[in-house]
């Protein structure tokens, strides 16, 4: 690109908007020229609203830009949010309706018959909703939402099982505390303990799953058939959720048949080489007793599932263990690589 795409971030001064700004610095396609956040943060600069709460500091580009108030007027024509669910709605509804391109983190439009839920190694044909978003909605422009942090981890390492047939999944989370955002979970409720709920996980996993996996057809996605169990829990780790996974499959397949998959699986990203993907989604570690938060949570920048032990189970067919970053993959990153999806099929002219 000679040009880049001005965009910009909603809830900037929060976890993943710090996050997105981190990823953001130094893009080779997008530059970051706009900060929208809550009214106690407008007019401040971005170092005085935002307590930086990532490895290093404030990006020098961004430390002294003035944060906006979280309406369209003046924005760019790509916004990231990274805005509480609790206002995500309506907000990013206005920044939609005023001709904006919205790519979210939040929950409120994941679901919407209309709305791609996008995990662009999957799914990139759910892009094709955006034009029957606009009718439908009456918006100038558009959003598109990255699932829940935990159910990406769960789709991309299900993803190249796909071809054996998918027919039910049981999926146990350990999830980091840095998914429940800053000042999140109190430090006397999980050091040294498992905190056995993560309040609404269990129903975001089970749902967005199968609309990932669903099929496009005649304007609407039809839910994979697919049916998912999850228990979530949350434990002492910084970054990093981890996913205990069992699955039964169509017919036969042998354990070198699905470990030959998780190698050979590739998407669309990673054939367009956009700038965020990992030349592998997918990485099955052959070491023993990986894959950890701490060894490779941050493996790829942060972009990659890791998978490891897998195993016969025998409850279902087969068993193992995945992880993925839940800032990275699971939030900013995923929305950064949705929108480089969409450039690259000509969706942000």
């Amino acid at each position: 690109m000679t040009k880049q795409i001005e965009v910009g971030v909603l809830g900037a001064t929060g976890m993943v908007g710090q996050q997105f700004v981190r990823e953001l610095n130094g893009h080779p396609w997008f530059k970051l020229t706009w900060l929208g956040a809550s009214e106690r943060s407008v007019g401040k600069t971005y170092r005085e609203a935002a307590p930086w709460r990532l490895p290093g500091s404030i990006p020098d580009n961004m430390a002294g830009r003035k944060v906006e108030e979280s309406a369209p007027e003046g924005a760019p024509g790509l916004v990231f949010s990274g805005v509480d669910a609790a206002v995500a709605g309506e907000i990013e509804s206005a920044f939609a309706q005023s001709g904006r391109t919205v790519v979210s983190n939040a929950r409120n439009h994941r679901m919407d018959e209309v709305v791609p839920l996008l995990v662009p190694e999957i799914n990139p044909g759910h892009l094709k909703l955006l034009s029957v978003q606009r009718q439908a909605r009456g918006w100038r422009g558009a959003i598109v939402t990255n699932p829940n942090c935990s159910t990406v981890v769960l789709t991309l390492a299900l993803a190249p099982l796909v071809e054996f047939g998918l027919r039910s999944v049981i999926v146990t989370t350990a999830q980091a505390v840095s998914g429940a955002g800053y000042p999140g979970v109190a430090s006397l409720d999980v050091v040294g303990n498992v905190i056995p709920e993560v309040p609404g996980e269990e129903q975001k996993i089970e749902t967005e799953t199968k609309k990932i996996f669903g099929r496009l057809r005649e304007g609407r996605i039809e839910p994979h058939a697919v049916v998912v169990s999850a228990a979530t829990t949350r434990v002492p780790v910084i970054n990093g959720h981890t996913e205990m996974i069992s699955v039964k499959l169509d017919g036969r397949s042998s354990e070198a048949d699905l470990r030959a998959a998780f190698d050979r699986f590739r998407g669309r990203p990673q054939e367009a080489k956009l700038p965020s993907a990992p030349p592998r989604p997918v990485l099955y570690l052959d070491t023993p007793l990986r894959p950890q938060p701490r060894l490779d949570a941050d493996r790829e920048r942060g972009m990659v599932v890791t998978v490891g032990r897998l195993r016969p189970c025998g409850v279902l067919d087969y068993k193992f263990v995945a992880l993925g970053h839940n800032t990275v993959r699971g939030a900013a990153g995923a929305a950064i690589l949705n929108a480089e999806m969409m450039h690259v099929d000509g969706l942000l002219d």
